[in-house]
């Protein structure tokens, strides 16, 4: 496929989301913005979280996995499911009886200030390092494929996709991304789904005969009970249900779509239609990896070494115009269905936790309209830098460095959620930020010495649980005396 049919296709496709956003954002205000005026509908939103959870980066890293690791990443999504019923039955009933714009908001009038701008803090940094992590990713893609072979550098690549995000988010923030995140959830799903058929014509086999090359290849083993293997079941599983309920539930750019809702029920109904979904889809890529290095294996093609290039190779330089197409399609939906809402909610999340928007009586509409664009603007800046930091840096597979980020930055959410929910203490506000700080430094010293100290055990996902218990036993030794 020529880089310059590529090339038309991201062009037509963003003006596709900037005529949404022109129609979606007509007379929009800050509340609009913020949460949507509380009237959006349910069957949009869990359409739209597909491409928020799954991103460029389950697009392309999950296939690539599959030499490597299997069908073991059923067993984090099978936790995910988990996850996704504790949020619609504890989270979601928390935050529609407080009315909460910024969940974090929910940490000041349990603990205080300092604790709400510290669950906000890990927040932005969490989703500012995530973005870039996925946006990198797709532009890393789109660049070797398509700009470099017209001779434009990788920077000015970030400028142009950070600048088009911004361009149909700036005004109508979630009333807008409530409808160009369905339709890029859709665009995602035709892409996988029409590439999975692409492969297989290619292949040209029965479906049993191909079934057997998939399982004689050795990719479909799910299940692993080998404790000290990182892919081991309980800990993938469980790690799973708290990377769901933390990365989605304790995240205001998942939440904050849901929090549109007008009411608790339709939120509710959202999230278990979306968890039911997001189990198929990611089956089908898992199943579409297996049939990529079926498909090298029977054309003896040599694959790349980064498991990350592996998708993007076959598709564009081996399986055709149509594979080619497809692949553009899909993953220029899923990366920026779930980058273009982060640059929203960092926004909403500084704005509300950091500049106090909902108390200010200082400032009329203009001026927080005013305040609202620049940070919009700042944090877009700010996501343009990572990105280049990310292409000097990492050299790992962009999911497992998007996961270890969580592991890290959401542990602190979880411990303090979980010491706001489950007990009637108060915690010292003023130590709090300390608490957080030191929970994931720990955890840092524990993952770069677990072999050595714990007989060769390899921490996984179940790093985000220690992390989250240690933050909450901080907490609890430094709790005040009087219960609530």
């Amino acid at each position: 496929m020529s880089s310059i049919t590529i090339l038309i296709f991201i062009l037509l496709y963003f003006g596709i989301l900037v005529g949404i956003s022109y129609i979606t954002g007509k007379n929009a205000n800050n509340n609009d913005f913020f949460i949507g005026n509380r009237k959006s509908h349910w069957y949009l939103i869990a359409l739209g979280m597909i491409g928020d959870s799954l991103s460029g980066v389950t697009f392309i890293s999950v296939p690539g996995t599959i030499e490597k690791a299997q069908f073991s990443y059923m067993q984090v999504v099978l936790g995910y499911f988990v996850g996704y019923i504790l949020i619609a039955q504890v989270l979601l009933p928390l935050y529609y009886r407080l009315q909460l714009t910024s969940i974090y908001s929910y940490l000041l009038q349990r603990f205080g200030p300092k604790s709400q701008k510290t669950g906000s803090f890990f927040f932005l940094v969490s989703r500012l390092l995530g973005a870039a992590g996925r946006l990198f990713l797709a532009v890393s893609t789109i660049q070797i494929f398509v700009f470099n072979q017209l001779g434009i550098p990788f920077a000015f690549t970030v400028f142009i996709m950070i600048f088009l995000m911004l361009i149909y988010t700036f005004k109508g923030g979630i009333k807008t991304l409530v409808w160009t995140d369905t339709f890029q959830s859709l665009l995602l799903l035709f892409g996988l789904i029409a590439a999975i058929t692409a492969i297989i014509s290619q292949l040209n086999l029965p479906f049993p005969e191909l079934w057997n090359k998939i399982q004689d290849g050795g990719y479909t083993q799910t299940f692993f009970w080998d404790p000290q293997s990182k892919h081991y079941f309980w800990k993938q599983f469980l790690g799973g249900m708290f990377i769901a309920a933390t990365m989605t539930g304790l995240d205001q750019n998942m939440m904050q779509k849901n929090l549109s809702c007008p009411s608790l029920k339709d939120a509710q109904k959202n999230i278990y239609s979306f968890s039911f979904i997001v189990v198929f889809v990611n089956l089908l890529f898992l199943f579409m990896g297996a049939l990529l290095f079926v498909y090298a294996h029977e054309k003896g093609i040599i694959l790349p070494s980064k498991s990350d290039e592996v998708f993007p190779d076959l598709a564009l330089n081996h399986l055709g115009a149509a594979a080619g197409l497809f692949f553009i399609i899909g993953l220029t939906a899923a990366t920026f269905s779930s980058a273009d809402s982060v640059l929203t909610t960092l926004t909403t999340s500084f704005c509300i936790d950091f500049l106090n928007y909902e108390s200010r009586q200082d400032w009329d509409e203009k001026k927080k309209t005013q305040w609202r664009k620049i940070i919009h603007i700042t944090f877009s800046i700010i996501l343009f830098f990572i990105i280049i930091g990310f292409q000097k840096y990492n050299n790992d597979a962009i999911i497992n460095t998007v996961l270890s980020i969580a592991n890290y930055t959401y542990g602190p959410l979880l411990g303090l959620f979980a010491f706001g929910l489950l007990t009637k203490r108060k915690s010292m506000d003023k130590i709090v930020p300390f608490i957080c700080f030191l929970a994931p430094l720990i955890c840092y010293i524990l993952h770069k010495n677990s072999k050595l100290w714990f007989n060769g055990y390899e921490f996984g996902y179940e790093l985000l649980i220690i992390n989250g218990f240690i933050t909450f036993t901080g907490l609890f030794i430094f709790r005040k005396k009087e219960a609530l």
